[in-house]
């Protein structure tokens, strides 16, 4: 397993395998489970989780707009994860882990995600993290 401190020093290459929902997790070719940083999307079943904020757009809604974004659905797993074969990603960590999963602020060469989700409205802001400044560019 990596190790946290070595997460927060350094830049993360993902490979995107498969997804879950609209703030991940995305599953990397190269092993960690990436959340992604500063936003929050519904969860598949059209819950929020308690204390984040709630947005308008369904989860199954963020999934395929991430999905999109990492170049499209392949197909699904057995237990309904999306498989895609997207584009390889720079992340970089943003806080300590969560469920198991990296929090980080990923790039993909459109762009931002957490950005992109915000922009398209399928996700909402998290107070909770810091660095949505990079929205901002």
């Amino acid at each position: 397993m990596i190790g946290v401190a070595l997460l927060s020093a350094t830049a993360i290459t993902c490979t995107p395998t498969r997804v879950w929902d609209g703030d991940g997790p995305i599953w990397c070719a190269e092993g960690p489970r990436i959340r992604l940083a500063g936003i929050a999307a519904r969860e598949i079943d059209g819950r929020c989780r308690r204390r984040q904020p709630c947005p308008k757009a369904s989860g199954i809604e963020a999934r395929d707009r991430l999905v999109a974004m990492l170049g499209g659905g392949r197909g699904r797993t057995a237990d309904g994860h999306v498989l895609v074969a997207g584009p390889r990603l720079r992340c970089r960590p943003a806080g300590p882990m969560s469920y198991r999963r990296v929090v980080a602020w990923c790039q993909a060469p459109t762009g931002d995600l957490s950005c992109a989700q915000l922009r398209a409205g399928v996700a909402l802001r998290w107070r909770s993290y810091h660095g949505l400044e990079v929205c901002r560019r």
